[in-house]
């Protein structure tokens, strides 16, 4: 940190120096709140806990749980304090309606297949606005998640975070803890159902239904889902409501429907050889079992690819129609499966104005969706 570049919780904790120095917050008087100091300084809660934080660990002031922090009775060398600080002379807080100088993004991993374009959505955003984006790779796993957003928000170097949750059973406690303490915090890609968090999505069950009924359209009656286990994952919750809404408009009689939604090989560290084959044998089972299917709609690309390996072992590719998500383009073949095409730059270019609306204080939509289209097989995009 160099003298004339202070971190934004820095100017926070300037100025409360300043404040107690001047006698205009006493010893044991109450210090204003993260949420006052966010909106004084249009910053986010991460960066005016971040100062508070310092400012105990300092011995400046002392936080009461339930009641809020406090100027300690008994204080530290200020002039030493002062000394030590980047920018020891009084900071005003900065005029409302200005933007964030850094955001973080934490993202499960990239590929072409989906998450690539997204990033350079967000990336050009941030530069659009001249902000910093700190990155953490989380590569699918929730410890990894909860440590990123624990150190993104700590370090009090960004001012909000665009989240893609990963896939798992049971919600990250520091999501949550970030998103129910009122942080700017945007999700990517999903969701989480019952809780008031900002995210930004495809219509997930209207782009399967969409998907399933251009499969019907096709003449196929006998359909089955494909995906891993849903377990709260809301993206896969919602892709499967698709497909069962696709036939709840239809007579009983029109067709069936089956499920398919215990593989293991696309979950985070599980695309291996072995757990490949292992879910090529639990669709080959699956199919033999139940010989009038003839088409397969798959959650995911890389599910797409495990079922026509499972329909070559039966000998019968050619008799099903197999689509999925993100087929990724090929220029001279064109695109494997029938598939759904989210828009994922209008995600990351949407994801990054409502972080950054949060942080300017202003009202969001809980939740915004993004177009989506189906594309046939074989279409070069």
């Amino acid at each position: 940190m160099t003298a004339d570049a202070p971190l934004l919780y820095e100017r926070i904790c300037n100025y409360l120096l300043t404040e107690i120095k001047r006698g205009a917050l006493d010893p044991g008087a109450r210090v204003p709140s993260e949420m006052e100091l966010a909106k004084l300084f249009d910053v986010s809660r991460i960066t005016s806990k971040k100062a508070l934080e310092v400012l105990r660990q300092a011995g400046v002031v002392e936080r009461i749980r339930g009641k809020g922090s406090f100027v300690a009775r008994e204080l530290p060398d200020l002039d030493r304090l002062a000394a030590d600080s980047p920018t020891p002379s009084p900071v005003r807080p900065r005029p409302r309606g200005g933007s964030a100088s850094a955001i973080g993004l934490v993202i499960p991993d990239l590929s072409e297949v989906y998450g690539l374009e997204l990033f350079y959505a967000i990336e050009e955003q941030c530069a659009l606005h001249d902000i910093s984006l700190l990155i953490r790779r989380t590569r699918g796993h929730q410890d990894d998640e909860e440590k990123a957003i624990e150190s993104l928000v700590t370090s009090g170097l960004v001012e909000g975070l665009l989240v893609f949750p990963v896939h798992g059973e049971y919600y990250n406690a520091s999501l949550l803890r970030v998103i129910l303490d009122g942080h700017a915090v945007v999700l990517i890609d999903r969701y989480l159902s019952g809780i008031a968090g900002c995210a930004v999505h495809t219509d997930n069950a209207a782009a399967a239904k969409a998907l399933t009924e251009h499969v019907m359209e096709r003449g196929h009656r006998h359909l089955a889902f494909v995906s891993p286990p849903p377990d709260n994952t809301s993206s896969i919750e919602a892709r499967l409501e698709g497909f069962r809404a696709t036939f709840a408009d239809r007579d009983p009689a029109y067709g069936s429907r089956h499920f398919l939604t215990d593989m293991r090989s696309t979950l985070p560290d599980a695309f291996t050889p072995d757990s490949v084959e292992a879910d090529v044998q639990r669709a080959v089972a699956f199919l033999r079992a139940r010989p009038d299917i003839t088409a397969l709609v798959a959650c995911e690309y890389n599910l797409a690819r495990v079922l026509a390996k499972a329909t070559d072992v039966l000998g019968a590719r050619d008799k099903y129609l197999i689509a999925c998500f993100d087929s990724p383009p090929d220029p001279v073949t064109g695109s494997a499966f029938l598939h759904v095409r989210q828009d994922q730059r209008e995600m990351g270019r949407r994801a990054v104005e409502l972080l950054l609306m949060q942080i300017r204080g202003e009202p969001v939509p809980k939740q915004s969706t993004v177009p989506f289209t189906v594309v046939d097989a074989g279409a070069v995009c």
